[in-house]
């Protein structure tokens, strides 16, 4: 499938037509962004290196991402082209804050825009599990006009037909989602009704469990034109000694965090062959 568009020349004050210009939808569409979420320095590297086209920048797996040093950023941005989104989050559990964690989230903004930033992820609920408009408006601005994701706090919210038009609202850019379920898998379908509810009017990017074989039904909505999978993997620790007598969260893990180079290059060819 393609378009016409009619060429013109005008020459001596005359109007010539230069015949018809075929072009291909699908040149005319946007890849299918895949987006990273990274934790470690070894997986932001590898990750650009086996082909992702965004990352997000974290720390603290185990939290479920908390906001990443300056320090990385801004080693990050002197080794990569790549852009990088990073999570703004001050701490782990809930995504109810208190004032003070406001403003800190707040400054966190500026000091990481002011290190390349391409993008900020972040969100704030009330106490009820709805969005707090005012918080989520007063940070998108902080950004000052780099992109915003509004993460999966959106899950934990109480009702997400309502927190898709908040978040609409608030000028984000796209919403990361399970569907509010565990995983993407879970919230499939859900997933699907939130990406026909939003249409274009803002991006609903599925994350959390996401694997190849949900792009096909996904992409049949029309509207999936980014999603987010951490690709993660583990590989064994080069420590040449363990201490049998510590837990792994004193810093006695025999595995390491990383990239499984396979599964970036499975979702890259299945993103390939939804564009044909």
């Amino acid at each position: 499938m393609g378009v016409f568009i009619c060429c013109f020349n005008i020459h001596n004050g005359k109007l010539t037509n230069l015949g018809r210009l075929r072009i291909k939808f699908k040149s005319l569409m946007s890849k299918i962004l895949l987006e990273a979420p990274v934790y470690t320095l070894e997986a932001a590297l590898l990750a650009t290196a086996y082909g992702v086209d965004r990352l997000e920048l974290c720390s603290d797996f185990g939290e479920g991402g908390v906001t990443p040093s300056p320090g990385m950023l801004s080693y990050l941005k002197s080794k990569i082209d790549l852009p990088i989104f990073v999570m703004v989050r001050p701490r782990g559990g809930d995504f109810f804050y208190s004032a003070e964690e406001l403003k800190v989230m707040e400054k966190e903004i500026e000091i990481l825009k002011s290190l390349g930033a391409d993008g900020f992820v972040f969100g704030v609920l009330n106490a009820d599990g709805s969005v707090n408009v005012d918080a989520c408006s007063v940070l998108v601005r902080a950004a000052g006009g780099s992109p915003c994701t509004f993460h999966r706090a959106f899950d934990a919210s109480s009702d997400l037909e309502k927190a898709l038009e908040a978040v609409i609202g608030c000028r984000f850019d796209r919403i990361l989602t399970s569907g509010g379920r565990n995983t993407v898998t879970d919230g499939l379908d859900i997933i699907k009704k939130l990406m026909l509810a939003a249409g274009n009017r803002i991006i609903i990017m599925p994350g959390g469990g996401t694997v190849p074989s949900h792009l096909r039904e996904l992409h049949a909505t029309g509207y999936l034109k980014e999603v987010h999978s951490s690709c993660k993997s583990y590989r064994n620790s080069e420590s040449t000694y363990i201490n049998p007598n510590l837990h792994e969260g004193v810093g006695n893990a025999n595995r390491v965090l990383t990239v499984d180079k396979r599964l970036v290059e499975e979702f890259q060819r299945q993103i390939k062959a939804l564009e044909r």
